[in-house]
């Protein structure tokens, strides 16, 4: 076990108090996976592309169209695929909610034997669990219930806009880099120095997931560097295959 002086710091009280005023971790790791997500394929998709067609041709214009439109098209297809799933998830979220709000306006001694059930399962005796129920119920039955039984906060539903427009601003953001990195580098070294870049932007985005997670830094590092590598890899010599076929 973790040793709660150097946890905190030396401060365990201040320690508490900031991670309670920070609040729960779900809303932010829901943006920080959707973040990382966006420009982790950005990154790595674009490279693959540019890199692919830089292995079948070394015109300038056609590697630099090639990454614009493979930007344009990742970042639209990211942003529309989280808005979609996000919907879905708020729509079920909402539907429960008012489930629950029917089933406690309907059946409220039930539903309060059921919320005490939950938390006597939770290990509390049936007493306590009764009495810290119906004092959940007088202050807020149905943030009791969707917390409690749903593992939902009525107050801090997921946004498919927010998802969206972070889907779409980080995979554009991945996506620059590599779209530079081929065309400014110096003609016969671009391939490596983007190889060299991806790999640098791939490392730092790992470090700040895990960082951010709270997860161990190498195994985040080392799978976004070996997914990226492969990536590329594949991309590469399947342009120098149809350069060479149809070259």
């Amino acid at each position: 076990m973790v040793d709660a002086q150097e946890l905190a710091g030396g401060d365990p009280a201040g320690y508490q108090a900031a991670e309670a005023k920070a609040g729960s971790h779900a809303g932010r790791l829901n943006s920080l996976r959707a973040a990382v997500l966006g420009a982790n394929d950005g990154i790595v998709s674009t490279a693959g592309i540019v890199i692919g067609v830089a292995g079948a041709t070394s015109d300038p214009f056609t590697i630099l169209a090639a990454g614009i439109a493979g930007l344009s098209a990742g970042a639209l297809s990211m942003a529309v695929g989280e808005y979609v799933s996000v919907s879905a998830q708020r729509d079920s979220e909402k539907a429960l909610l008012e489930k629950e709000r029917r089933e406690l306006a309907e059946m409220p001694e039930e539903e309060l034997a059921e919320l005490a059930g939950l938390y006597e399962a939770k290990g509390l005796d049936a007493k306590l669990a009764l009495e810290v129920a119906t004092q959940l119920h007088a202050h807020d039955a149905l943030a009791a219930h969707a917390e409690t039984e749903l593992g939902i906060d009525p107050d801090n539903l997921t946004s498919p806009v927010v998802a969206a427009v972070s889907s779409a601003v980080s995979f554009t953001v991945g996506s620059l880099l590599p779209v530079l990195a081929i065309e400014l580098a110096p003609a016969g070294l671009n391939i490596p120095i983007t190889v060299a870049a991806v790999v640098i932007a791939l490392v730092i985005t790992g470090y700040l997931s895990a960082r951010a997670g709270g997860t161990p830094y190498v195994r985040s590092i080392v799978r976004n560097v070996a997914g990226g590598l492969l990536a590329m890899g594949v991309t590469y010599w399947i342009g120098r295959l149809v350069g060479h076929t149809l070259g």
